[in-house]
């Protein structure tokens, strides 16, 4: 909470008719700017009296040495591989200098700022306060905005300020000017039955083709696909997987059940076992949905996570987080809801936490230009500190291809035509996953609007970091890619940029159930979660072999690790009006190095191989 005194509210009071900042020891200079998506229009003024939850990331103290520490333990080849780091001993490598804080909280607590919330390793302080506040404390002012595809309203600014002798000890502060969503990945939903392309040729192999159908996969095709089949886990005491939710999206128990008693009969029971955490007033519910969300069309995508993670990982166990601060809105209010940064809420939540699971995946995200680019790397950074810990973080690639059609535009106000890579697959601390179709073989999934005119336009994200520089863990596999374009699209992407997706998997019309009913989904929203239950079931091995988890995924996959993945050819990934990225052989930005093959990847992850 906010302590003011009478003496400072007159203060602000007098300052506000010249709308200065509060008091400082130095002058205000403009911190960071960064343009409003043309998505967002201007609604109004934002609400004076609306409260923001401000997230102030300070300066941490040794990131660099915490990125040595990363790499070594990430790295087989290295006599530190697998040797992950405490939690404690990550928060005393980020922990900011002794001056950084003492200057941040003295221009706090100067401006009647005291009642504030810090993360463990006191890198994040939290503090809610009125608007008006907040844009005295920034030089800036806060306006409504609302987004033209669905009428959801942010309280954001494109630009703010501190005193000048901050701005090399405060790294980002949000939210301000960014207008990330982390939405789910649009994922396609099919209520009548799915097309099946011309052509299509069913598997060779007869115990695929027994159990895989392309109308609607299951988890039994998952499991003879991939080759999980047979393996029973060994270490469901000691070893984890869970997902993230937002939006309002949980997890809906009965479904997950009347899933897991057609495809799963033997793990029904853990669809009211798994551990559902709620964050910032984030819903949880085990009962069936009510009619308000199934109107809405509420926890789709949550039910989708689950499904698929216990449908291929059980009995491993699943914890989830419903994360708050997120629509719906009543628009005659002019008082959004959704002014807040729950992602970051998350991420400190997770961060706080002294045992987290081996595996986490993530179906959401947003186009990279939506956020500016101190708030990725700082997330970025946090995502770096959770990989040290020995957890593998696994991302969406995307639903949109290199760009979904009509939006191939720089946000920088000169309009460029240009890919639009996405955020947080393009950080270089976690395994983007891409999506594919077909059984035998596999190849890039992709549905054109026409396909289907009532379904939007879904191909399997890919594309290169406008933000991220390429990681040396890419640089055997990328530059021979891009090579091989022989400039092709040049000028269209970022050649030296961090790319993805990393690996792949099934993505098209995967088999699930919401609201009671059967029905089929698709995008790498399936893809991400599938391949996260396929993974922690290769850390269930390591495990109970008395070996550590796998953790950041990365450099293991570039350098040995690949061996273990089917390399897919066939198709692209579409978007901007183009054919978008190619799929060749070895490593391309469409499905990575393609999809999991368990017993290899044990084997290899083992030693073996």
């Amino acid at each position: 909470m906010v302590l003011l005194t009478s003496v400072l509210s007159v203060a602000i009071a007098a300052q506000a008719v010249f709308c200065s900042p509060v008091r400082s020891r130095s002058p205000y200079v403009v911190k960071e700017t960064h343009n409003v998506p043309r998505q967002w229009k201007r609604v109004s003024r934002a609400p004076s009296a609306h409260t923001i939850d401000l997230h102030i990331g300070i300066k941490q103290g040794q990131f660099d040495e915490l990125e040595r520490h990363l790499y070594e333990v990430s790295d087989p080849s290295h006599d530190r591989y697998g040797k992950h780091l405490s939690h404690d001993e990550v928060n005393a490598l980020v922990k900011p200098s002794e001056e950084t804080l003492n200057l941040v909280n003295e221009w706090l607590r100067d401006n009647g700022i005291e009642s504030l919330t810090y993360s463990p390793s006191k890198d994040w302080i939290s503090v809610s306060l009125p608007v008006e506040t907040v844009e005295r404390l920034l030089d800036t002012e806060y306006s409504t905005f609302e987004h033209e595809r669905d009428g959801d309203r942010l309280v954001r600014t494109s630009k703010w300020s501190l005193p000048a002798h901050l701005h090399e000890h405060i790294d980002v502060i949000q939210p301000t000017n960014s207008f990330f969503r982390m939405g789910a990945q649009k994922a396609t939903y099919i209520d009548s039955a799915p097309y099946i392309p011309a052509g299509y040729t069913p598997p060779t192999d007869p115990a695929i083709s027994s159990v895989c159908n392309v109308s609607s996969v299951t988890p039994q095709c998952f499991m003879e696909l991939y080759g999980t089949k047979g393996y029973k886990p060994k270490a469901a005491g000691k070893n984890k997987v869970g997902f993230t939710n937002y939006l309002g999206e949980i997890p809906i128990r009965p479904d997950t059940a009347k899933f897991l008693q057609k495809y799963r009969p033997e793990a029904v029971s853990s669809a009211y076992t798994f551990k559902g955490v709620s964050l910032a007033d984030g819903p949880l519910q085990d009962g069936p949905l009510n009619a308000t969300q199934a109107e809405s069309g509420i926890s789709r995508e949550a039910n989708l996570d689950v499904q698929a993670i216990a449908g291929i990982s059980w009995p491993t166990p699943i914890e989830t987080w419903s994360t708050g601060g997120s629509p719906p809105f009543i628009p005659d209010t002019n008082t959004p809801t959704d002014t807040n940064e729950p992602y970051l809420v998350w991420v400190q939540y997770i961060l706080s936490q002294k045992s987290i699971p081996q595996t986490i995946t993530t179906s959401y995200g947003d186009d990279e230009q939506t956020i500016p680019k101190s708030y990725a790397e700082r997330v970025c950074k946090d995502f770096a500190r959770i990989g040290a810990r020995g957890t593998s973080l696994l991302f969406s690639s995307g639903d949109g291809g290199v760009g979904e059609p009509g939006t191939c535009l720089t946000n920088d106000g000169k309009n460029t035509t240009q890919f639009l890579p996405a955020f947080p697959a393009g950080c270089p601390f976690v395994t983007a996953v891409g999506a594919t179709m077909n059984f035998q073989p596999e190849e890039v999934a992709y549905r054109a609007p026409s396909v289907n005119p009532k379904h939007s336009f879904y191909a399997s994200g890919a594309g290169f970091s406008n933000y991220f520089s390429r990681p040396k863990y890419q640089d055997k596999d990328v530059p021979a890619y891009v090579k091989a374009l022989d400039g092709k699209y040049d000028g269209l992407y970022n050649k030296s940029g961090r790319a993805y997706p990393d690996i792949s998997a099934q993505g098209l019309y995967f088999a699930y159930v919401w609201n009671g009913t059967e029905g089929v989904i698709s995008g790498t929203s399936a893809s991400c979660p599938l391949t996260g239950g396929i993974i922690s079931l290769v850390n269930d091995a390591l495990i109970a072999s008395g070996k550590p988890s796998l953790g950041f995924l990365n450099p293991w996959i570039y350098s040995k690790g690949y061996k273990g993945f089917t390399d897919i050819t066939k198709g692209s990934s579409h978007g901007c009006d183009t054919d978008g990225f190619p799929a060749v052989p070895g490593w391309d930005p469409v499905t990575g190095f393609g999809t999991p093959n368990f017993k290899k990847l044990v084997q290899i992850a083992s030693g073996g191989y």
